[in-house]
Formats: structure tokens, C-alpha cells, sequence
């Protein structure tokens, strides 16, 4: 029974942790470079509007629930001090930090910024300015936290490779 659970934990973390760096990387790869194209007013507008869709339950689901599932990976194999266990803890741990902190204590904040913006009051310079102010930190900050949930699935799988040896 505690293989089964162990198993399923495990399969949960690298499902999560995968299809989180996966929406990073597409957001990277086609987002980003579509939305690079369009007018300040428009991309500013279009972010607003995308800021608010992404804060649903899937979003969170595989955004936090990354963390649960990797964290009780990592206590399940907490005893065995195995290159699993370190693999499962590092992963946790660039995954919180790397990506949920970069997140709350950097992209959410620039969200928030962009949220109480109200476009229709603002001149055109004003626009532009806050664009390049936005846009430069927030793909910045996301380039991060990218990086950081591809590591963390990287590794996951690798505990799993490691996890399997032992059976």
C-alpha cells in the first residue's frame, strides 16, 4: 500500500511540475513573442485581460499543487537519504523558491501594478513608459521562474529513474 501511495505522489509530482513548466516554456516560446508585436495600448490591455484568466482553479492546481505533490515526494524518501531524496528535496526547493517566489514576489506584484492601471486615462508616453517599465521586468522575472520549473521537472524525472532502480 505505501508503494502505491509513494507511486502515486511521485507520478503526481512529475505531472504537476511538468505541466507547469510546460505552460512557462509555451508562454515563453509564444506569448511572449506575439504579444512583443503589439501596440503599447493593446499589449498592456491584452495582459490585463490574460492576467485575470490565468487566476483559475487549473492554474492553481498545477501551480501549487506542485509544491504539495514534490514536497510529500521528498518526505516519502526523506529516510532513505538516497540520491532520490535529494533529487525529489532540490527539486521542491528550486520549485519554491525558483518559481512560486519568483512568482509572488516579483510577477504578482507587476500583475497588481498593471491591474489598477486604467489605460483610458493615460497619455501615450505614459503608456509606453509603463510597457517598457512592465514588460522588460515581468519576461525577466518569468525567463527565471521558467528556468527554474524546467529544472525542477528535470530532476523529478530523474528521481523517478533512480526511485524505479530500487524496486
Amino acid at each position: 500500500m505505501e508503494l502505491s501511495i509513494k507511486s502515486f505522489i511521485l507520478f503526481g509530482a512529475i505531472i504537476l511540475t511538468g505541466l507547469s513548466a510546460g505552460l512557462f516554456y509555451a508562454w515563453s516560446v509564444s506569448v511572449i513573442p506575439g504579444t512583443e508585436k503589439l501596440t503599447s495600448r493593446i499589449y498592456l490591455d491584452t495582459l490585463q485581460n490574460i492576467n485575470n484568466a490565468i487566476l483559475n482553479p487549473a492554474f492553481f492546481l498545477i501551480f501549487f499543487g506542485s509544491v504539495v505533490f514534490l514536497s510529500i515526494a521528498s518526505i516519502y524518501q526523506l529516510h532513505t537519504k538516497s540520491i532520490t531524496f535529494w533529487l525529489m528535496l532540490t527539486a521542491t526547493i528550486f520549485y519554491l523558491l525558483g518559481t512560486v517566489g519568483v512568482t509572488a514576489l516579483g510577477n504578482v506584484p507587476l500583475n497588481d501594478q498593471l491591474k489598477i492601471l486604467k489605460l483610458t486615462d493615460l497619455s501615450t508616453d505614459k503608456i509606453e513608459a509603463f510597457r517598457t517599465f512592465y514588460e522588460t521586468k515581468w519576461n525577466r522575472l518569468h525567463l527565471i521562474r521558467t528556468i527554474f520549473a524546467v529544472f525542477s521537472f528535470v530532476l523529478v524525472v530523474l528521481a523517478l529513474f533512480f526511485q524505479t532502480k530500487k524496486l
